[in-house]
């Protein structure tokens, strides 16, 4: 399966949620069963690079998968980079229905948790 194309465009600190719907046919009338998947997604400078984000995903049956990047993450989330969604089903079969690159723009206002200031 050649992965659907979904860039990422993220502004630094904010959370970033959507939703992937899985279909089983190119009619999108038939659902993908989920049932007993694990499904991963990570951000990671380059292909096969050794800097792992790992993205928040949850299954809703039958075939919904809600993604999430967390404020948290990024203050380890490279600048440029790619990412990529994988479902691992029940009886092993690996697809990797969606990839694309990843670009963080810095924030102005910091939203990351930081030590708190003494103002006089």
């Amino acid at each position: 399966m050649t992965p659907g194309k979904y860039d990422l465009q993220l502004y630094r600190g904010d959370s970033h949620n959507f939703r992937v719907i899985l279909w089983a046919d190119s009619g999108q009338t038939v659902a993908y069963d989920l049932t007993g998947a694990t499904v991963e997604a990570e951000i990671r400078e380059k292909s096969a690079g050794t800097h792992v984000v790992i993205l928040d995903t949850v299954v809703s049956l039958p075939n919904i998968v809600d993604v999430a990047m967390l404020p948290e993450l990024y203050a380890t989330c490279p600048a440029k980079g790619v990412w990529d969604l994988q479902v691992t089903t029940a009886d092993g079969e690996v697809l990797t229905p969606l990839a694309g690159t990843v670009t963080v723009t810095p924030d102005v206002t910091d939203s990351l948790v930081m030590p708190a200031v003494v103002r006089r």
